[in-house]
């Protein structure tokens, strides 16, 4: 993998305008304006990070951030969306399709650029992760794979991170800003009560297999992991 960022922006002045302000912080850049050029780019030398808008000629940009979220080359590749459509349940929808931070515009080009830095400090690579084990519950990050009681279970991206954290500080009570900032960056468009939806979310894909539970909420505190009783 490359380090360099593929902008995919129909829009030439954005474009232009979003490749000049990472050059100009040492970033190398190279465009593509459609979802067919995108893929074009990625299969010849695979970026560090796409920024990609959700409008493009050819093609819905959620669409293809799910696209990118299958294939084995591209699943943890980083995604920013840069986009026009900026409502709540829009960036929810982005975020629950595996985007790594949500940009709406129009935007502050010294913003975006702070943000790619902070995703690239966040994505240094690191040691394989281990395993994280709570009660009948699995998280394997290399395999981006959940089991529990030893049955693999369909998690989205969104809360598949939100329990691989939870797993991780079992027992402990996170409140909605804390769970912000650990899962999604604290920097992300994302309102406390997103947490809310995500949390209803992860409840619902863990009631599958009756472990519905384990993710508790703390009245007046927040939530956290645990196998005692809810208070």
């Amino acid at each position: 993998m490359s380090g360099t960022i593929l902008v995919v922006e129909d829009e030439l002045a954005i474009q232009e305008l979003v490749s000049f302000s990472l050059s100009c912080h040492g970033f190398s850049v190279r465009g593509a304006a459609s979802v067919a050029a995108a893929r074009r780019e990625i299969e010849a030398d695979c970026p560090a990070l796409v920024i990609l808008d959700r409008m493009l000629p050819d093609g819905e940009g959620l669409a293809f951030l799910r696209e990118l979220r299958r294939q084995p080359l591209t699943r943890e590749l980083a995604v920013i969306l840069l986009t026009a459509r900026a409502g709540e349940a829009e960036r929810i929808e982005g975020l629950d399709a595996g985007a790594d931070d949500y940009v709406p515009k129009p935007f502050s080009p010294r913003e975006l650029v702070a943000r790619v830095q902070a995703l690239f400090r966040r994505h240094r690579p690191a040691p394989a992760d281990p395993c994280l084990c709570y009660g009948p519950i699995v998280i394997d990050p290399a395999r981006h794979q959940t089991t529990v009681a030893g049955r693999a279970i369909p998690i989205g991206m969104a809360e598949f991170k939100l329990l691989k954290f939870l797993v991780g500080e079992p027992e402990r009570v996170h409140s909605r800003s804390q769970l912000l900032g650990k899962v999604w960056g604290g920097h992300a468009v994302v309102e406390e009560r997103t947490v809310d939806v995500h949390i209803l979310r992860l409840r619902k894909t863990l009631a599958a297999v009756q472990a519905q539970h384990l993710v508790q909420t703390v009245r007046g505190l927040g939530y956290r992991l645990s196998s005692r009783g809810e208070v």
